[in-house]
C-alpha cells in the first residue's frame, strides 16, 4: 500500500518544512513496525521548491491472520486457511489508515514545536493514492472529498486489465487530491477516516471507543458533511448502536457550532427525563421478531440460520431456551468472526456453548452437516444470489437438507418508493442481484414448495402499506404428512404422479 504527500515552497518558506511537520527527516529513509506489517517513510524528492513524502506499507499476511482472527468455541475450523488463500488485493484500506495514524501521530494532532506557525496554516498540498477501493465508485469519492476544501478531486477508475479494456473497470480508483486551503493535520485526518469508509471494511473489531476516534479525527469537518450518515455507518462497520451514538454526538456539535455555543450547553438543554417520544422500531427488529414467532409456532428446537452474517438472529435465538441447538452458516469468514465476537463464544459457559455452533459453508452446495434439523432460516439471503444460482440453493436447502420448516424473508421491491433516501430504480443494497415484488416472490415460493413437497404461507413484515405492502415479505414453508413421504421417496423432486413419473424416467 502506498501514498504520497507533496507540497511546494520558496527559498524563504522551503517545501522541505514538510519534514518538520511530519516529524520525519527528508534525508533519511525510516521504517516502523506495525501490528500487520512494516511501514516505510521516504522522500522521493526534497528541494526548497518541491518536497514529497511517501508512506509505503508492506503487509505481513501471516501477522494479519494471527492477529485478526479470534479464537474460541464456534470458530470455523478452516478460517485461517481461507485468509491465506485470498484474492483480495492489498489496496489502501484501514490497514493503511492505521499505519498513517501510527507513523504520523504527532502530525495528525497538528503539533510541531519547531514550526508551530506552519502547522497552524494551510499549505499547498497534493496527495496521491495509486490504488484505492471505492465501494460506490468514483462519484462517491468525489462526494466524500469534494466538500472538504480540495480544489481538485480526481478519482480515475482502474481498469481490470489494461490490455483488455472491454473487461471494464474494477472497483478501484487512483485518487489525487490538490488544494491550498487545508492544514496538513486536516488532510491526514480526512484520509484516516475516509480510507476505510471507501473500502467499507475494517481489518479489526470495531469497539465502542471507535466513536471517540471518529469524532476526534472528524473534528471541524464531519459534523457538517453532507454524507455524514454514510461516513459514520461505514466507519463503524455498520454497528447501528455505535453509528446512532456518533450521529447524535455529531448533531450536537453541528447545533453548537451553528449557535456559537459549547457542546455541553446544547446537551444540557435536553431534559432526558421529559423525552417521551417513541422511536420507530427498526425493520431488522420487526424481521427477527417475525422469524422467531414463525419458529415458535412451528415447534422448532434445532434451527439453522443459513447466511447468518454477523450473528444477530443467532444471538436472539440463544435468548430462548426452547431452541436447544442453533447453527449459524455463512460463506464469509470475516462475518463468522464478527458473529463469534458478538456472541462472546470464548467467554460463554459450557452449557450455553453447547447450544450454538458457527460453520463456514456455501448455501449453493449440498452439505451433510445441515441434514436433520427442525427448521432453517434464509433471512435476506436469496436476493444476494445471481438468479441462475438460485436453483442450486433451492436444492441444497429444500431438496438435500430438507428441514420440516423453512422461513424465507426478502425485500419487497414495491415498498422501495417509500424510502426517501433510496434513488428511483436502485436496490436497497449494492450486493442485491434482484429484488422481487409480492407476485414474483409468491410465484417463486409456490414453485419451490410444489417441487420439493412443501406447503407455503405468506406474511408481511414491518408496516403494511395499503398500496405497496410491507417492506419485507416472508414465506413459511412447511413439510409434513403424506406429501412429505412422497417427496422424500422421490428425492424431493415432486409429489404424487409427477414425482412417480420422474423416478421412473431416471430408472
Amino acid at each position: 500500500m502506498f501514498l504520497t504527500i507533496s507540497t511546494t515552497g520558496t527559498l524563504e518558506r522551503p517545501a522541505t518544512d514538510l519534514g518538520f511537520l511530519l516529524h520525519k527527516h527528508p534525508e533519511r529513509a525510516q521504517a516502523f513496525s506495525t501490528s500487520h506489517g512494516r511501514a516505510h517513510v521516504l522522500y522521493p524528492e526534497a528541494t526548497a521548491e518541491r518536497c514529497t513524502a511517501a508512506l509505503l506499507l508492506e503487509v505481513d499476511p501471516v501477522a494479519l491472520v494471527r492477529r485478526g482472527k479470534g479464537k474460541g468455541r464456534g470458530g470455523a475450523p478452516d478460517a485461517a486457511l481461507a485468509q491465506y488463500v485470498n484474492d483480495r488485493p492489498y489496496a489502501a484500506s484501514s490497514l493503511l489508515a492505521v499505519a498513517l495514524a501510527q507513523v504520523f501521530k504527532t502530525a495528525l494532532h497538528g503539533v510541531c514545536r519547531a514550526l508551530p506557525e506552519r502547522a497552524a496554516e494551510p499549505l499547498p498540498l497534493r496527495i496521491e493514492v495509486p490504488v484505492l477501493p471505492a465501494r460506490g465508485g468514483a462519484e462517491l469519492v468525489r462526494e466524500l472529498f469534494g466538500p472538504l476544501g480540495w480544489t481538485t478531486v480526481e478519482a480515475e477508475p482502474v481498469a481490470l486489465d489494461a490490455e483488455f479494456p472491454e473487461w471494464g473497470d474494477s472497483r478501484y480508483v487512483r485518487l489525487v487530491l490538490e488544494g491550498d486551503g487545508l492544514r496538513l493535520a486536516d488532510a491526514l485526518n480526512q484520509l484516516y477516516v475516509l480510507l476505510p469508509v471507501l473500502d467499507d471494511a475494517k481489518h479489526y473489531w470495531v469497539a465502542p471507543d471507535e466513536v471517540d476516534k471518529l469524532l476526534r479525527a472528524g473534528d471541524g469537518w464531519l459534523a457538517a458533511h453532507p454524507r455524514r450518515e454514510l461516513i459514520t455507518t461505514r466507519y463503524l462497520s455498520r454497528r447501528r448502536s455505535l453509528a446512532r451514538e456518533a450521529s447524535e454526538r455529531l448533531e450536537l456539535v453541528r447545533l453548537a457550532e451553528a449557535d456559537g455555543l459549547d457542546v455541553e450547553d446544547v446537551d444540557n438543554a435536553v431534559d432526558e427525563a421529559s423525552d417521551t417520544e417513541e422511536r420507530p422500531v427498526p425493520l431488522a427488529v420487526h424481521r427477527r421478531e417475525a422469524i422467531l414467532a414463525a419458529l415458535r409456532s412451528a415447534g422448532a428446537s434445532r434451527v439453522l440460520d443459513l447466511g447468518c452474517g454477523q450473528g444477530q438472529l443467532v444471538q436472539e435465538l440463544l435468548k430462548d431456551v426452547r431452541f436447544t441447538e442453533i447453527v449459524g452458516v455463512d460463506v464469509s469468514v470475516r462475518a463468522l468472526t464478527v458473529a463469534a465476537r458478538r456472541l462472546r463464544l470464548e467467554r460463554m459457559g459450557e452449557r450455553q456453548a453447547a447450544r450454538v455452533k458457527l460453520v463456514q459453508g456455501s448455501l449453493t452446495y449440498t452439505d451433510e452437516r445441515l441434514g436433520g434439523y427442525d427448521a432453517a432460516v434464509l433471512s435476506e439471503v436469496i436476493e444476494h444470489l445471481d438468479l441462475e444460482r438460485l436453483p442450486a440453493l433451492e436444492y441444497a436447502v429444500f431438496g438435500s437438507a430438507r428441514p420440516r420448516t423453512v422461513v424465507v424473508t426478502t425485500p419487497n421491491v414495491e415498498y422501495n418508493v417509500r424510502w426517501e433516501s433510496l434513488p428511483a430504480g436502485h436496490v436497497r443494497h449494492g450486493d442485491h442481484r434482484f429484488e422481487w415484488n409480492r407476485a414474483e416472490f409468491r410465484a417463486w415460493a409456490g414453485e419451490v414448495a410444489g417441487r420439493y413437497g412443501y406447503a407455503v404461507e405468506f406474511a408481511p413484515v414491518g408496516p403494511d402499506d395499503p398500496e405497496v405492502g410491507a417492506p419485507t415479505q416472508m414465506g413459511v414453508f412447511t413439510r409434513g404428512g403424506a406429501e412429505d413421504g412422497e417427496a422424500e421417496e422421490h428425492g424431493g423432486t415432486g409429489t404424487g404422479k409427477n414425482g412417480e413419473t420422474e423416478k421412473e424416467e431416471r430408472a
